[in-house]
């Protein structure tokens, strides 16, 4: 072999040694882990990858989000296997994801932002190593074909990636929209900044005190109280301790259905 070569290759490894350095020291909340990453499960055939997104990746969800490109969560979201999932507290938060180990398919020097929005659930029908790529105890990213495709070649599948848990960067303030009937009120919780996932909610009208609301599912707390006919004003904390109070979001005419942005977190 050249010495020219053999400096090429050296140069070579060096660049991509410092590559990996670099995402891996960079902050965060938790290690970077690898771990396997699939678009099977939401797009189960080849005319998916190339047509309109499937409804897995856009609508619904185990967080309770609804239409996605609506709450402003577009298709850079992921969906967690139980491991991960942590019952939905995690709906909201962030990660950083890049393709790794197999450079035939991994597209270099990529990687994406996506928020948690769904629940990869359980096959039991195949042994955690044999197909069930979402059972215990695998922890396991699925994403939409639009944000597979900016990381690694469709082709791929089932592909390692490299994780870590980031800040989420929103526009505006935090959402409230509230539903329900009568005395039971639901409110989903869109657009947290920061860590991006809630661990407790509190509902105040102008004639209550702080009501605590309890976790309906992902995202979407409830209470059963009257509070028609008054402004609404609620407490927000984070997983890391921090709280924001929004006062006087809804207005006293408030109805079912409509949304409502209060203040953020830093």
């Amino acid at each position: 072999m050249s010495p020219t070569l053999q400096l090429l290759l050296l140069l070579l490894l060096l660049l991509t040694f410092l590559a990996s350095t670099a995402l891996s020291h960079l902050p965060s909340s938790s290690v970077t882990t690898t771990t396997s990453l699939s678009i099977s499960d939401c797009s189960p055939t080849p005319s998916t990858y190339n047509d309109a997104p499937a409804p897995w990746g856009a609508v619904g969800g185990a967080c309770g989000y609804g239409d996605l490109v609506k709450a402003g969560y577009g298709m850079a979201t992921v969906g967690l296997s139980e491991p991960l999932f942590e019952r939905g507290q995690i709906c909201g938060a962030c990660f950083e994801l890049r393709c790794v180990d197999d450079m035939r398919w991994c597209i270099p020097g990529t990687s994406i932002i996506v928020t948690a929005t769904n629940f990869c659930a359980p096959n039991y029908g195949f042994t955690a190593d044999g197909g069930g790529h979402c059972n215990p105890p695998n922890k396991h990213l699925v994403l939409p074909i639009e944000a597979f495709e900016k990381i690694a070649i469709w082709k791929a599948g089932n592909m390692p990636v490299q994780y870590r848990r980031i800040k989420c960067r929103k526009e505006g303030g935090i959402r409230f929209t509230i539903d329900g009937s009568n005395i039971f009120i639901s409110v989903l919780i869109t657009n947290v900044a920061g860590v991006g996932d809630i661990v407790s909610v509190k509902i105040k009208g102008s004639r209550t005190g702080w009501l605590p609301m309890g976790r309906n599912w992902g995202q979407n707390w409830h209470v059963s109280a009257d509070l028609k006919n008054q402004p609404l004003s609620f407490e927000v904390t984070s997983s890391d301790g921090l709280t924001v109070t929004s006062y006087n979001v809804a207005p006293k005419a408030w109805n079912f259905g409509q949304t409502f942005e209060g203040k953020q977190f830093p």
